[in-house]
This record gives structure tokens, C-alpha cells and sequence, in this order.
């Protein structure tokens, strides 16, 4: 028998010449209050050979039918690039080898139930087809067909999908019509993050070809945030999650630097700070959140910084070089800014007011044993502790006085004490906001206002891994997941969250993965060796395991977060012994039918 595996993929991103008339996006006037809506891929002809050039085709031999059991995955090289052989159920699948995300190796991930899990951050791929599934990242994976003859395994693919390894999915665009009007669209995004640039998207793939208008404070079309404090030299463009040409085509205008000042639901008008208005039929607020700031003498001065923008990332890794910096606060941001600035910095200071990093979060002894790490590449800890003063000497900054009367030299001060939701302009709104300020939203990410919906780090929504608890999870991937069901259920999908959380934080090449949603565990089970830095860390609630914290053990969080996805428990007796003898072995297959 023979396994032959041919690309199927999406003709190459539309050019130039198929872009709106002008080059720009094409905006439309709609009735706010009507309920018309076009549906309108772009027709591509079928043609009899799915390869415009049959130089771009390779063809090689890999393996025998034989040597891929049910539930196994191998890279198998064609000569000019990979791809992944799937068997699952007596079947045989082909997609891309490489997470569009981050570049993981899929092979070292997950395989349930027809898709793939990235080891490193958790996004799901549909093995069938590609899609991507669950997130983070944008792009699908390439899909391969797969053929048998004989007893030998052959691949035929595109050159060029094994090169670029990732598929953006086909989109709809707007269809211009003659009656214009700037003020008045089908959708408006407030925010441009993830959450806000997944729900356009998902709009256009599933057909939506009326206006969509995104509106963002930021100078930037939407990038990756997290890089802000994992590279802070990152520039706007290396970091863009897609370029300028991507919004043109697909008709997704983007208004930067205009910031929302009030929304009228009852009108369905959004003011703008400028006083400019825009009409809407359908409302997404992903606005985010805003940076706390600290409260002591001197907060305002020149070189103390929240970094909230790649121009503050790059401004504080040149002031910081060969200088002494001082970072309040041993959050994710004041960690990961410390670890990046520890080789560049004369000196790294961290003041924290708990007694360990991350106690709330990873535990104490997780906790302990990341300072450690800290600690061993020069950053210095000062906790249990606040600040009280930033003294000046010609108007810059020159020291950071404590609470406990310790004096820290600083030229720079990088804040990362935490945020807020940025919802403040919604107040009068009569959309629901907690006491914290969170939108409160349903399961399809609707609040308490038709035709509004709120997504990302702003809201509280029901998590169904917690028996459908409103929590607040201000994760890159949550908030991916966030906007593409608002955007389902704009469509009228009936579409509900069911997403495990998943995220990641990277120190001194060092990452540690996350999986679930620890609030209020009462246990760790720890297992492996803290001191090496290869660990698993399950958090447990009475005999419940509600999360689970990794390093160097790819990919024991994705596993779990597989199992949990699948709405399986897994108790706490469970994991003590299993885990143990998964270090020694590396069989994880106790993860695969505990529980209920």
C-alpha cells in the first residue's frame, strides 16, 4: 500500500489588482437599523490541476503504510521542506509541520480527536482540514492530500506551502456600493489587539461583506503584544500581526490614534473623543486594559515608564543599556522586562510588595524557584517592600527611595503593578459593568445590550471549565478565542465559549507553559526537580485539578489542556503517582481516560 499526500491549499493572497478600486478598503452606508446582510466569497475557478506550475511540485517517497500506528504523528522530509503524516482511526492525514504561531514542531504536540495541539502555546489544528481551532495565532496550516497505493508512502505538495507552512484562510470582501457615507458602518471594533482584529477576520471568512471599521487609541495597525516585554526591541513592523496590504485586501479599515469617548446604545452611535460620530449596527468593545501608575512622589518625571507601546519598549531598552534600572512589580510584564534588561543593564532591581514572585499565581515554591533563576543572573529583589518616593536630579530620574528606607540608584523605572479595564467612557453607557469595571458578558460573548458584544482582557465571562464561573482571564490566547465567537454570534451562530485558557511566559530562554484556571487552588502537586528547572506543577481545588504549570516538559501542559478541554476531570490521586512515573518514562497515556 502507498501513501501519497498532495497539497490542497487556497489560491496565493489575493494581489494587488484584485484590491478595491482606490487601493483602500471600501466603506459602505448601511440602515443602523436594518437587517440585510450579503454573504459573498470571492468565486475562484476550479481548475483541473490544482498546481499553477507544475515546477512548484515535488513528489517524494517517505515511508511504509505500515510504519505509522493509529495515533501517531511523523515529520517526513520531501527534499525542499516537511510536512506532518498523521494516522488516525485507520486514516491517514497530512498538514503542515510548523505552528504558524511561533514556528513549534506540531510533531512534539498533542494528537486527539482529529487535531493536533501546538506543544508551546496550545493552538489546535483541525487535521482534516487545517483550520486552526483553537489559538493563538491567525493562519491555518496547509492541508495535504493524502493517497495510498501500494505499500509505500508518497507525498506530493506545493514548494511553496512547504516553505511558507501556513494558510490564511479564504475572506470575503466588501462589496462597494455607490451610497457612501464615513459615518455609519455594519460593525464597529473598539480595539485593535487580538481579540478585535480575530473578530474581523472571522467575519470576512465566514462571508461578511458589509463595512467593518476598527478604531484603536494605538499609532500601529494591530501587533503582538506580548513581544512588548519579551523583546522590547522589537519594532512595529517585525511585530505587525498582519501588514497593511492584508487590511487593504480583505476591505478592514483600521482608524488609529481615535479613541472612543461615549457610546449610545439606545442610538447605536459612537463618539469619539475628537467629537467625530459613527453609526453602527453591530458593536465589539475590546478595548483592553490600562497600565496602573504608581501613586508616590515623582511618578511623572522623565524615565519611568509603563510599557504599553513598542515606542516605550524601545525607548526603555536604550536608556537602559549600561545604566541601572529599577522595576516595580514581579508581574508576567515586570519579570519578563527584568529578564531581557539583566545582560544589557549595568544593573536590574525588582521591587515587589509579596514575599515571592508569582506566589498567587504558580505557588510558592514555583515562585521560589524562578527568583532563584532570577537571582542567578544578577537581578536583585527587594520585597515585601513599596515605593514611597522617585527623587529627581535635573529633572531626570536618579533614585528609588522604599518604604523600608532603602535607596535604589535609577535611571530607569519600569511600572508593572498591574491594570485596569479600559471601560471607564462606558460608565453612562447602561452596558452592564462590575464593581472592578469589567464587562459582564453571556457564554457568546454578549452583554446585557443586543447587538453588543465585549471581548478580551475587558470582560468577565462564564468559563465552563470552572461550572460556567465569571472570571476574568486577560490571556493573548483567551482573548483570540473572544473574538471569534462575538463574531460567530454577530452572524447569529449561537456559537458559545468553551475554551481552556492557555498562556506562556518566557525568561532567559527559559518558558513556562499554563494551562486552566488556578484561582483559589488550595494544593500544588508538584513533581520533578525545581532546582533544575524541569518541573510539572498540577494546581488542585479540594480533589480537583484545576490547572497545570510546566518547564522543560513539553508537552505535559498541552496534554492536560486537551483532557480538560474534553470536559474530563482529573483528580488529584491520580496525578501523584502517574506523574512521577511519567518523568521516569515519558508516558503520558495516564492523562487519556482518567476521570469522568
Amino acid at each position: 500500500v502507498e501513501v501519497k499526500i498532495e497539497v490542497v491549499i487556497p489560491e496565493k493572497e489575493r494581489s494587488k489588482e484584485e484590491m478595491s478600486p482606490n487601493g483602500k478598503a471600501s466603506p459602505l452606508i448601511y440602515k443602523v437599523n436594518g437587517t440585510a446582510r450579503h454573504y459573498h466569497l470571492e468565486e475562484h475557478p476550479i481548475a483541473s490541476n490544482p498546481y499553477h506550475n507544475p515546477k512548484d511540485v515535488v513528489e517524494a517517497s517517505v515511508c511504509h503504510v505500515k510504519d505509522l500506528e493509529n495515533g501517531q504523528m511523523r515529520e517526513v522530509d520531501l527534499g525542499c521542506g516537511k510536512a506532518l503524516l498523521i494516522k488516525e482511526s485507520g486514516e491517514f492525514h497530512a498538514v503542515g509541520h510548523k505552528c504558524p504561531h511561533y514556528g513549534a514542531p506540531l510533531v512534539k504536540g498533542v494528537l486527539s480527536k482529529g487535531r493536533v495541539r501546538c506543544p508551546w502555546h496550545g493552538a489546535c489544528f483541525n487535521i482534516g482540514t487545517g483550520d486552526i481551532e483553537d489559538f493563538p495565532g491567525l493562519d491555518s496550516l496547509p492541508r495535504f492530500q493524502v493517497k495510498i497505493e501500494k505499500e509505500k508512502v508518497y507525498i506530493r505538495a506545493s514548494k511553496q506551502a512547504l516553505q511558507t507552512q501556513r494558510r490564511t484562510k479564504m475572506m470575503a470582501k466588501c462589496i462597494s456600493l455607490s451610497n457612501y457615507n464615513l459615518s455609519s458602518t455594519n460593525v464597529l471594533i473598539i480595539g485593535a489587539g487580538a481579540a478585535g482584529l480575530v473578530c474581523a477576520e472571522t467575519l470576512r471568512q465566514e462571508g461578511f461583506s458589509d463595512r467593518i471599521v476598527m478604531c484603536t487609541m494605538d499609532r500601529h495597525l494591530p501587533y503582538d503584544r506580548p513581544k512588548l516585554s519579551k523583546s522590547l526591541d522589537s519594532h512595529p513592523e517585525q511585530i505587525a500581526l498582519r501588514p497593511k496590504e492584508f487590511f487593504c485586501t480583505y476591505d478592514i479599515e483600521v482608524l488609529t490614534e481615535m479613541q472612543v469617548a461615549a457610546v449610545d446604545v439606545k442610538s447605536k452611535i459612537a463618539v469619539f473623543k475628537d467629537g467625530f460620530k459613527m453609526e453602527y449596527n453591530k458593536l465589539l468593545i475590546a478595548t483592553g486594559n490600562t497600565p496602573k501608575t504608581l501613586s508616590c512622589k515623582g511618578k511623572e518625571m522623565e524615565n519611568v515608564f509603563n510599557i504599553r507601546t513598542p515606542e516605550d519598549a524601545n525607548r526603555v531598552v536604550k536608556l537602559a543599556t549600561s545604566k541601572n534600572v529599577v522595576i516595580v512589580g514581579a508581574s508576567f510584564l515586570g519579570m519578563e522586562v527584568a529578564a531581557y534588561l539583566a545582560e544589557r543593564a549595568h544593573s536590574v532591581s525588582l521591587v515587589e510588595l509579596e514575599h515571592v514572585p508569582f506566589k498567587k499565581f504558580f505557588g510558592e515554591r514555583v515562585g521560589r524557584a524562578v527568583m532563584k533563576m532570577f537571582e542567578n543572573n544578577r537581578v536583585k529583589f527587594y520585597m515585601q517592600t513599596e515605593v514611597s518616593e522617585l527623587r529627581e536630579q535635573e529633572g531626570k530620574l536618579k533614585e528609588v527611595v522604599l518604604k523600608s528606607g532603602k535607596v535604589l540608584r535609577a535611571d530607569v523605572c519600569v511600572v508593572g503593578v498591574g491594570a485596569v479595564p479600559a471601560t471607564g467612557f462606558l460608565k453612562q453607557s447602561g452596558i452592564n459593568i462590575d464593581s472592578k469595571g469589567f464587562i459582564v458578558v453571556n457564554k457568546m460573548m454578549q452583554t446585557n445590550i443586543p447587538g453588543v458584544f465585549a471581548a478580551g482582557d475587558a470582560v468577565m465571562f462564564p468559563l465552563a471549565l470552572r461550572n460556567n464561573k465569571k472570571v476574568n482571564v486577560p490571556h493573548w490566547q483567551m482573548a483570540h478565542m473572544h473574538g471569534r465567537i462575538a463574531a460567530l454570534n454577530m452572524l447569529a451562530h449561537g456559537m458559545e465559549i468553551s475554551t481552556v485558557p492557555y498562556l506562556w511566559t518566557a525568561m532567559f530562554g527559559k518558558s513556562i507553559r499554563y494551562a486552566g484556571h488556578g484561582e483559589g487552588f488550595d494544593d500544588v502537586v508538584i513533581q520533578g526537580d525545581l532546582d533544575e528547572l524541569k518541573f510539572v506543577a498540577f494546581y488542585t481545588k479540594s480533589d480537583e485539578v484545576v490547572a497545570v504549570a510546566s518547564m522543560n516538559y513539553d508537552p505535559i501542559v498541552s496534554k492536560v489542556a486537551e483532557v480538560l478541554a474534553a470536559g474530563r476531570t482529573i483528580r488529584k490521586r491520580d496525578v501523584d503517582a502517574a506523574v512521577f512515573l511519567s518523568f521516569r518514562t515519558g508516558d503520558m497515556s495516564w492523562l487519556t481516560g482518567k476521570g469522568s
